[in-house]
């Protein structure tokens, strides 16, 4: 017979009975071994390894170049022949065998010939190879019929010896031989037997896959999707270190399913240390009794001769040990965080599918252009365009309050250059991704750069940046000189904006259309810019209003379902910020219930010693983590990723309770601790029983975990109650767009309504009426009635059962500029201060409002503290005027000490400063961070925190407002810390300079005094003494603030301390204490003046 070879070579076997056609082509040829040097593998594209100095070789008859790594997998798991010749492999030495491998003479390998020790998992494998059994046998590997290797389907023993009821017993089906199967660890083969070899290779390639019949092919499909299900999500690992006390039977509960990594848990708690948080609670406790004897020896013993100084220092301290109890409670559970990034990618973002990454709708405001750069929002925003997350999720709103052409064109430079700059960043993946603060860096920025090309296109996107910022300070430029008529666009009609408290509402998307992609040609992230309508006669609600009208306009154009506002000045730091996030937010098991991840505050272009607290270190790494571990962190206005359904007023998911197992015939309390200690006995019970069962429903437990895993929160949650669609309206605003998106739990939007539509729905949701007669600013979004909104809407949030979680990663998510300048600096804290006082006036105040919700004690104490603080400015200034008091008059608040009181008050300081020291252990702060922010408590409780006080009296009181002052944002562009040094005169400065002369002459008089009368005179001095150091110490940094780094003294604090040192001598010469009240002490000298 005949054959037609068409030139090939032909190789015959008698053992398999076939021949094979060798090409003599390029491709198929064989190749010395030489010629495979530096090849990578056809199969998964590595390059080929070298062995002893000479290329893996896999087939021994066409040198097809394979890898080891898929040499092994064929052998194991795929059709264990080449995927040319089709010419079975051979074992290599230094493989393990597998079954159907003949015996090889020569290959003396004994340690690797049986793989009995190897931890390789024994179902699903992480490429889709062999579904095993769960107890750990190895299953056959059949080969579907006129189909290749490739498409090799493996049988799973999923029913364990049962029949599956989806194949009848009359339809064929593939039979997986006795010897491939391994059911509840027995062999069919006797281990000392050889089993026969198995070939897989069809016999008949030409037959039809529908000769098999239905069931073939229904259990082809049934296991190919059942596989694919079960590679994504689960993985069968061997169970290492298994004892045996755990289950019945050693050797069932070897192999057992296991979540991997991608299940886990995407962040975890790390309380603080026993070692360091045990002493701190101590000497807490301890120092609350010292207080109390403290307070028992103050009461009881009054000073005779000075009533009112006693009263009155022990009014104050009263009051301060009350606010120390609201400051200390709520760190007393402080807890740090971890985050794990690559599980969240594993979970969300598999290979060969699209990412799984929730949406996230970014939020930047501004106002003012000229006290917020433009070239400072522009970095904002290119940190934001250029962060770490899939770019179709991102979309970045600009809330332009202040309808400045000036934003809107800088805005327009910003999405030009974001074309360069985007690309340039992922590429190399640089941080930060704020080109100013990237090229200001002084470090190394080769460092971990090895790309060859990065020097040259570093330099290129440097000049283009030089360029991008002359265009925008020539903007800057033009904008100082308003023409009379107002700015015009492009196309010549008026910017609506010229009026800023008359305009409509305007919307330009720049970024995130079709068509515009950046220089590599990629999709760049939506880029809005936003300015709300403003007529006159309506209130706008400042910074909050801007912010509930984000919340609209992103909610018609894109609806995320999660929110990230930041300020103007506060760049991405860390573009994996947004996944810190994520790793909380996205939590299949704890995230239902977080609101909102708040990140710290971090800043650039301070001073190296922080003169004015503007870091806030106390704060952020010691306040913050101790509310992370009862509710959760307040929101600081900025660097937080909300959940919309939290801000829409929406109650936290509860938890379904369980039904009680109590009877009528006990009391409820007697049936609740008898009904958890026989619930405890009965979870331990079936958890056991659960256990021994384990290897008997193992495939069935393969099957219920997807289940589990999808349905998990359903299962634990109650389902949110219907709300009718007149009441959403009355609450959300007549928007048929945005009342829909609001019952999106998990955003999106819908595809049948077209952008201009969406356009129009948008400038409607951001007019100025819209909010009449709904609950925007009440119940929803940003709460309204406070210069401060973010107090009071992160108090509502938790008032409604949520829960919040501070995220610290190891690099700053955010920085941002600070007011190092004292007088703006000042501003800034009353600008804090102000609002927590209309908080403490209001109906939202945590001492009265709230109650029956899910907000925690602790938390309230926590709350309760920021509303109440400016009030400790009146204590605080007057206790700081008791020292100058008590020098110029001669008297003190204390009697004179005994040793119990002198104990007492030792006992007292070290527990103050033994706290002090501690909490810095635990919170990682330093020395010099917590002694300023212990001056500037005192700087701004006298300057600050009483002006705010008295401006809110009279806002609440009687209707007098005041104006919302806005920080300067600007860089130092002079460098060494110029603006630390300017003096800018305000009233806040008048009573801390005050209190710093008063002192400083009582120090003066107090020694005069003490020389005066003499060496008696000097032990009552020192107490008096050490009261005014310790205020003049804590006023130093004012007092280094006021003088500049001028040479001469400012006029302003001349001519103060001229008044002041003159209403102070009148003072002194109408107390006159070196002269007695009865007149002058006349004493016979012993001398006759008579002779």
């Amino acid at each position: 017979m005949a054959m037609n070879t068409g030139g090939r070579l032909v190789a015959g076997s008698h053992n398999r009975n076939e021949f094979v056609l060798i090409n003599a082509d390029e491709i198929g040829r064989i190749k010395a071994v030489h010629e495979l040097s530096g090849q990578t593998c056809q199969i998964c594209a590595d390059e080929l390894e070298i062995i002893n100095e000479e290329p893996f070789v896999a087939c021994n008859e066409c040198a097809f170049p394979v890898c080891r790594t898929c040499y092994e997998y064929e052998r194991k798991e795929g059709t264990q022949a080449c995927p040319q010749c089709k010419t079975r492999y051979k074992r290599i030495k230094g493989f393990a065998r597998v079954e159907g491998d003949e015996d090889e003479d020569g290959i003396d390998d004994l340690e690797n010939e049986f793989d009995y020790v190897k931890s390789e998992p024994v179902g699903f494998t992480q490429n889709g190879g062999t579904v095993g059994s769960v107890y750990g046998g190895l299953s056959g590997s059949a080969t579907m019929p006129g189909h290749d290797s490739s498409q090799g389907i493996d049988i799973p023993l999923l029913t364990n010896g049962e029949e599956c009821a989806e194949i009848a017993h009359n339809q064929s089906a593939i039979i997986v031989p006795l010897f491939a199967s391994n059911v509840n660890g027995i062999h069919a083969t006797p281990p000392g037997t050889t089993p026969p070899p198995v070939h897989p290779r069809p016999m008949v390639p030409e037959k039809d896959l529908a000769v098999y019949g239905y069931g073939s092919v229904a259990w082809k499909d049934r296991v190919e999707e059942w596989r694919r299900r079960q590679n994504e999500k689960l993985q069968v690992v061997k169970h290492q270190g298994t004892n045996g006390d755990d289950f019945d039977g050693g050797d069932f509960g070897a192999d057992l399913p296991m979540m991997d990594e991608g299940r886990q848990p995407l962040s975890r708690k790390l309380p603080i240390a026993s070692s360091r948080i045990n002493p701190y609670r101590m000497v807490i406790i301890l120092r609350l009794a010292v207080l109390a004897l403290f307070f028992h020896y103050r009461i009881l013993h009054p000073v005779p001769g000075a009533y009112g100084l006693w009263m009155t220092s022990v009014i104050c301290e009263i009051w301060f040990a009350t606010s120390w109890i609201l400051d200390q409670f709520p760190k007393w559970y402080p807890i740090e965080r971890e985050t794990y990034l690559d599980r969240l990618s594993l979970r969300y973002e598999k290979e060969g599918k699209p990412s799984e990454l929730a949406d996230v709708d970014i939020f930047v405001s501004t106002v003012d252009p000229m006290k917020e750069p433009p070239l400072i929002t522009a970095n904002t925003v290119l940190s934001i365009l250029a962060s770490d997350y899939p770019v179709d999720k991102v979309s970045c709103y600009v809330s332009d309050d202040g309808a400045a052409m000036l934003t809107f064109e800088a805005l327009s430079e910003t999405s030009e250059f974001a074309r360069k700059w985007v690309p340039f960043s992922k590429k190399f993946n640089i941080e930060p991704r704020a080109p100013e603060w990237y090229f200001s860096q002084k470090i190394d920025y080769l460092k971990n750069k090895v790309h060859p090309s990065f020097v040259r296109e570093r330099r290129a996107m440097k000049r283009e940046y030089e360029e991008f910022k002359v265009r925008i300070n020539r903007l800057v430029a033009m904008a100082e000189k308003v023409p009379d008529e107002g700015w015009t666009m492009q196309d010549g009609t008026p910017w609506p904006g010229n009026n800023v408290r008359d305009h409509p509402g305007m919307i330009q998307v720049f970024l995130g259309h079709e068509g515009l992609h950046d220089n590599e040609g990629n999709v760049l992230p939506r880029l809005v810019y936003v300015s709300r309508e403003k007529r006159p006669g309506f209130e706008h609600h400042k910074k909050a209003g801007a912010m509930n009208s984000l919340i609209r306009v992103s909610a018609v154009l894109s609806n995320a379902p999660y929110l990230l506002n930041v300020d103007c000045d506060h760049y991405i730091n860390n573009s994996k910020a947004l996944r810190e996030a994520m790793c909380f937010l996205m939590d299949p098991t704890s995230g239902k219930k977080v609101c909102y991840v708040q990140f710290p505050q971090r800043f650039d272009g301070i001073d190296h010693h922080d003169r004015y607290s503007n870091r806030n270190v106390v704060f952020f790494d010691i306040n913050m983590k101790g509310l992370d571990g009862l509710q959760g962190p307040i929101y600081v206005g900025t660097g937080c990723v909300f959940r919309r359904q939290a801000l829409y007023g929406f109650d936290a998911p509860t938890k379904k309770k369980a039904p009680s197992k109590t009877c009528n015939c006990w009391p409820k309390w007697c049936c609740m601790c008898c009904g958890s200690r026989k619930s405890k006995k009965g979870k331990s019970g079936k958890a056991r029983r659960g256990k021994k069962s384990k290897h008997k429903e193992a495939s069935k437990q393969v099957h219920a975990l997807e289940t589990i895993e999808e349905g998990i929160e359903e299962i634990n949650t109650v389902d949110r109650p219907f709300i009718s669609q007149e009441k959403l309206e009355k609450k959300f605003g007549q928007s048929p767009v945005f009342v829909a998106s609001t019952l999106l739990e998990n955003g999106g939007m819908p595809n049948s309504i077209s952008s201009t539509s969406l356009l129009k729905e948008a400038i409607h949701v951001i007019s100025c009426g819209y909010e009449d007669k709904t609950e925007w600013g009440k119940e929803v979004g940003w709460i309204y009635g406070s210069v401060t909104e973010d107090i009071l809407t992160g108090f509502k949030m938790h008032c409604h059962g949520w829960r919040s979680v501070y995220c610290m990663p190891k690099r700053p998510a955010f920085k941002g500029s600070a007011p190092i300048n004292l007088s703006d600096r000042l501003h800034q804290v009353l600008r804090w201060a102000l609002g927590s006082v209309e908080i403490f006036l209001s109906k939202h105040c945590p001492i009265w409002y709230g109650y029956g919700g899910g907000l925690k004690w602790l938390e309230r104490f926590s709350y309760i503290n920021s509303v109440v603080y400016p009030w400790t400015s009146i204590p605080l200034l007057v206790y700081c005027t008791l020292p100058a008091i008590c020098l110029l008059t001669g008297k003190f608040i204390v009697p004179e000490i005994s040793n119990y009181a002198g104990i007492i008050f030792i006992a007292l300081f070290i527990t103050i400063a033994v706290t002090g020291i501690l909490e810095m252990q635990w919170g990682g702060v330093g020395l010099d961070d917590w002694w300023r922010n212990e001056q500037f408590w005192v700087i701004g409780g006298v300057s600050s925190h009483l002006f705010a006080l008295f401006q809110g009296l009279l806002k609440v009181l009687a209707g007098v407002s005041t104006n919302f002052t806005v920080t300067s944002k600007g860089g130092d562009e002079d460098g060494g810390f110029a603006e630390l040094y300017l003096f800018k005169w305000t009233s806040l400065l008048i009573p801390p300079t005050t209190l710093l002369i008063i002192n400083i002459v009582g120090v003066v008089v107090g020694v005069a005094d003490a020389v005066n009368n003499g060496y008696d005179s000097w032990g009552p001095l020192f107490g008096r003494l050490f009261f005014a150091i310790w205020v003049i110490m804590h006023l130093y940094p004012f007092l280094k603030g006021l003088m500049g780094k001028q040479e001469g003294v400012p006029t302003v604090i001349i001519i103060w301390s001229i008044l002041l040192s003159s209403i102070l001598t009148l003072v002194w010469v109408r107390i006159n204490p070196f002269v007695s009240r009865d007149g002058p002490v006349l004493e016979i000298c012993g001398l006759n003046c008579d002779d």
